[in-house]
């Protein structure tokens, strides 16, 4: 079972995959095997905005296979809160090089981020 607001992101994703495949209106069965399909190559990239040169930019916390994130699907508010603390916090999810949404979270609490290090995205 996947929460609901990770599906909404995940559907048109899994979707387009089937439609570029030859499926021109999948059923939901073929839908959920695309979930299981893709699920397992799934990452997570949770990034905040941090104060830049007067700007903002996203400092980049974590990523990690969204097999090992279940606890954050289920409570991603609770989740980021938890480790980082409070700020205005990015999800991007990608399926190999291939990105499929974005979601913001702004959990409440002091902004225990700042002591983390910045994690490579480019590497």
């Amino acid at each position: 079972m996947i929460a609901g607001w990770c599906w909404d992101l995940l559907e048109p994703y899994l979707t387009r995959n089937l439609l570029n495949r030859g499926v021109a209106r999948p059923p939901r069965r073929q839908i959920l095997e695309e979930f299981g399909r893709v699920w397992p190559a799934l990452t997570l990239t949770i990034g905040v905005q941090e104060p830049f040169a007067g700007t903002i930019r996203f400092k980049w916390l974590l990523r990690a296979p969204a097999s090992e994130m279940t606890a954050f699907v289920d409570d991603p508010d609770g989740w980021i809160a938890g480790r980082f603390g409070g700020g205005k916090f990015k999800v991007n999810i990608h399926h190999g090089l291939h990105f499929v949404n974005t979601k913001n979270f702004k959990p409440a609490g002091e902004p225990r981020w700042a002591a983390v290090p910045a994690l490579n995205v480019d590497a």
